[in-house]
């Protein structure tokens, strides 16, 4: 059994994969409930292996769980084994997040060009070639993000949240409407134009859509996805430990 920690700015996500590369078993939590979520699911599986991926602060106590478990652990960095020849100028700065992605997509689909978008609280556009060869991308402000700076930079406008949107207008006929579809909007024409462009350099290009933010957005992007990538980040996880446990 293999364990994947992803602690992200906001939530901690993990799974259990078995010999087949499956998910037997996902949960996502609080960073303070990180430590009994993870013991729970130590406890019930015996993972040998683990890999984490460290976006967000480090959770203390985490290392010395794995120590009393026996497990054998890696923090995921661009020192690992990986699954492409990484040109990213550079290569130090390369988010463990981006790489794990990255390295999902090939395992999904080993074969053409792939570009991968992770709408959370950035959205980061990364691009692959048909040869595994990793060149690099883009980074935007995501949602929250750009709600955040909206309400920050100004005397009046109010702070939204991501989570609690149900529709998206394309006139907002309320200060907190036109907020919402000026934000979302952008970002849609925004990816789109990200895939019309590397739809004209590239061929035979593969789009996944993943992170927080991918329910909001996939209903209305025209460019339809073409790849499920709930777990793209997890999977991507996996793969790495298994090339080097």
């Amino acid at each position: 059994m293999n364990l994947v920690i992803d602690i992200g700015n906001t939530r901690v996500k993990s799974a259990i994969f078995d010999h087949k590369n499956q998910i037997i078993e996902s949960l996502s939590f609080t960073h303070e409930k990180a430590i009994r979520e993870i013991k729970f699911l130590i406890q019930k599986n015996h993972p040998k292996n683990a890999l984490i991926s460290e976006v967000g602060k480090r959770i203390e106590g985490l290392e010395k769980l794995f120590e009393q478990n026996n497990i054998n652990f890696f923090y995921l960095n661009t020192h690992l084994k990986l699954p492409f020849e990484n040109r990213y100028q550079t290569s130090q700065t390369l988010g463990a997040d981006r790489i794990a992605l990255v390295s999902g997509a090939i395992f999904r689909q080993p074969q053409g060009n792939k570009l991968i978008i992770d709408a959370g609280t950035c959205i980061t556009y990364d691009f692959i070639d048909e040869n595994n060869i990793y060149h690099g991308g883009a980074i935007s402000p995501g949602i929250n993000l750009r709600f955040k700076s909206l309400h920050s930079y100004t005397d009046k406008l109010p702070l939204l949240q991501a989570s609690k949107i149900e529709n998206i207008e394309l006139i907002g006929s309320s200060t907190n409407d036109s907020i919402i579809s000026g934000v979302l909007y952008g970002i849609i024409n925004e990816i789109e134009g990200f895939i019309v462009k590397y739809n004209l350099k590239y061929k035979n290009l593969t789009v996944f859509l993943t992170g927080g933010s991918q329910k909001v957005l996939d209903r209305y992007i025209k460019n339809k996805i073409f790849v499920n990538s709930k777990f793209l980040l997890l999977e991507g996880m996996n793969y790495i430990l298994n090339l080097n446990k």
